[in-house]
């Protein structure tokens, strides 16, 4: 079975010190809540959750957006409202994660030795 070979969606924010990331479920559902902001966030959004990179940019490590960080780019720390600029000045990107394939146990079967 392969595992990967999936599409995300993200939108990228650069900010003045971080880059800022939130990761979409569906291009048509956020490019509706742009026009109609009647649309849930909870069907546009995977989480409400902003993520930054270590080395800036939009690839590479991310790792959750402090409260202080959130504070000095959106002024707020409430990750909501942080979401909500991002969504409302970042840039879309689609990604792919490429297909991956192999062994996922190597205790069944011919590598065991006994």
């Amino acid at each position: 079975m392969t595992r990967g070979d999936v599409t995300h969606v993200k939108v990228h924010y650069k900010g003045a010190d971080e880059d800022f990331v939130v990761f979409l479920d569906s291009v048509e559902d956020y490019q509706k809540w742009l026009s109609d902001k009647s649309v849930p966030l909870a069907q546009v959004v995977s989480s409400f959750k902003v993520f930054t990179t270590r080395n800036g940019g939009a690839q590479g490590m991310l790792e959750g957006a402090s409260k202080s960080m959130l504070e000095n780019e959106f002024g707020t720390s409430k990750d909501d409202e942080a979401v909500l600029k991002v969504l409302e000045k970042g840039t879309l990107q689609e990604f792919e994660m490429s297909e991956r394939q192999g062994s996922r146990n190597d205790s069944n079967g011919t590598y065991v030795s006994r």
